[in-house]
């Protein structure tokens, strides 16, 4: 599914465009062929009388059943996910059927933490929470090139920072020095 991008703004520019990780369609494409070759193993070995037509129809539906649920499925889950960073905000983006569409302003992003498992570390990739404020983090799992990508975010909010400015500083400004009353006696 195919990122929308009529949701930018039109001053807005594209950073980053990810999807998880490759490794989470490991698991589904294996499931895949290993629902193929169950049902190539049982046409082959089965007898070619009623009987055997009837087991190859049900291990050929159960195996279908389970290529669609745990290999199809998964697929088309990960290829909507999009993770995508902008020079004004971070939008997340899942669901296949009914979508949720999340934007973090970079100015409100208050922290960002990557975390990587040793099998993340070998593959590359990793897990960046970004802590908003007033908001629920928001966890992108399987991110690919996971340093990168917080190197990336730490210089786009420090940029949007420098651009914008904070508004707390600039709405507090220093108040002059109260200068004591001098007591006569």
């Amino acid at each position: 599914m195919a990122f929308p991008y009529d949701a930018l703004t039109s001053e807005e520019e594209v950073v980053l465009h990810l999807h998880p990780h490759w490794k989470a369609a490991v698991g589904p494409v294996l499931v895949l062929l290993a629902a193929l070759a169950a049902t190539i193993i049982v046409w082959v070995m089965l007898p070619t009388n009623d009987g055997g037509r009837i087991g190859v129809a049900v291990v050929g539906a159960v195996s279908l059943f389970i290529a669609v649920t745990r290999g199809v499925w998964p697929l088309v889950v990960w290829r909507s996910d999009h993770y995508v960073f902008t020079d004004e905000r971070v939008l997340l983006q899942d669901g296949v059927l009914t979508r949720e569409l999340r934007d973090l302003p970079l100015s409100r992003i208050n922290d960002h933490v990557m975390s990587q498992s040793l099998l993340d570390r070998m593959f590359g990739c990793g897990t960046l929470r970004i802590d908003s404020i007033g908001d629920q983090a928001a966890v992108l799992a399987s991110v690919p090139r996971v340093r990168e990508v917080q190197s990336t975010l730490y210089e786009l909010i420090e940029i949007d920072r420098e651009l914008h400015g904070d508004d707390e500083e600039d709405e507090l400004e220093p108040e002059p020095p109260k200068r004591g009353f001098l007591r006569r006696r």
